[in-house]
């Protein structure tokens, strides 16, 4: 018996882990001028970013020890070994926590196995991981085998990104201030990816929102393994109009259909910003 564990950037709902037998521990933020420390897995998301939108700006924290601590014990305490599959070490320290907390656990429990991976992977792509990892547990698969398995898809799991604001890439450092402005000014926008090293980074620019939708599913067209057949989640910052327009391009132009939308939660949200577009698959490589 083994148990799959995970953290809230994956961007799954809690009682989507809940039902594929997955547990997790949340990641934490909070607003610049208020105290409060706010759970990323229970924040009211249009709230979340219609206060980005007047201005909030929301500082987030990864996972510590303790947190993976608290959540291995009991499951190795009921005799059930762990694969634990992790945020991208690339973006955050969360990882580095479990497995420090792994290696903390297996020395008090000899007789248990406790398996970390890093996806190097961020939001519904780190979740596809999960989704898909889990589905091959429901099948059967032995711990080592489901292991083996989200390694092997893990760096072909393709993360395409837009942002429809760059004033939000600005507050993180990733553009300057001067690039935000005439980018606002000029309608760019940029189509990033999530790299081999877990990055997030921009791959390319295009003027428009219609078109940086469009590129998207363009991506989808190069890389996918299974354009027709393949599980494809899609993730988003309020902005339900640009899913309806990818999932229509995916279908008319690939057969694809889409198996998740979930929203960007707020931990990579904050980053991003509202308007945030995903599309996440399996590809021939990242």
């Amino acid at each position: 018996m083994y148990r799959i564990t995970t953290d809230s950037a994956c961007d799954i709902k809690p009682h989507l882990l809940k039902e594929w037998g997955v547990a997790y521990r949340p990641l934490t933020l909070k607003f610049e001028d208020e105290d409060r420390i706010l759970s990323d897995d229970g924040v009211d998301v249009g709230q979340f970013y219609e206060r980005m939108k007047q201005g909030g700006v929301a500082k987030t924290q990864a996972v510590n020890v303790e947190g993976f601590l608290s959540l291995f014990d009991p499951i190795l305490q009921a005799g059930e070994d762990i694969l634990h599959l992790g945020f991208s070490s690339g973006l955050s320290t969360t990882y580095n926590s479990a497995r420090l907390a792994a290696a903390q656990l297996s020395e008090k429990y000899p007789e248990r196995t406790i398996l970390t991976l890093d996806t190097l992977q961020a939001s519904a792509g780190f979740g596809l991981i999960v989704y898909l990892t889990a589905m091959k547990q429901k099948e059967g698969a032995s711990l080592r085998e489901a292991y083996d398995f989200a390694a092997d898809i893990s760096p072909r799991t393709c993360a395409w990104f837009t942002v429809d604001d760059l004033v939000y890439l600005k507050r993180g450092g990733r553009i300057s201030p001067a690039a935000a402005f005439v980018g606002n000014a000029l309608g760019i926008k940029p189509v990033m990816h999530v790299d081999d090293e877990g990055h997030l980074i921009n791959r390319f620019k295009v003027r428009g929102r219609k078109t940086a939708v469009a590129s998207l599913a363009d991506q989808y067209g190069n890389l996918a393994v299974d354009p027709e057949g393949g599980v494809v989640f899609i993730s988003h910052a309020s902005a339900d109009k640009d899913v309806a327009e990818l999932s229509s391009l995916l279908s008319s132009r690939y057969g694809a259909k889409v198996a998740l939308v979930t929203d960007v939660g707020p931990v990579i949200g904050s980053h991003s910003g509202p308007g945030t577009l995903a599309l996440f698959f399996i590809g021939k490589q990242r």
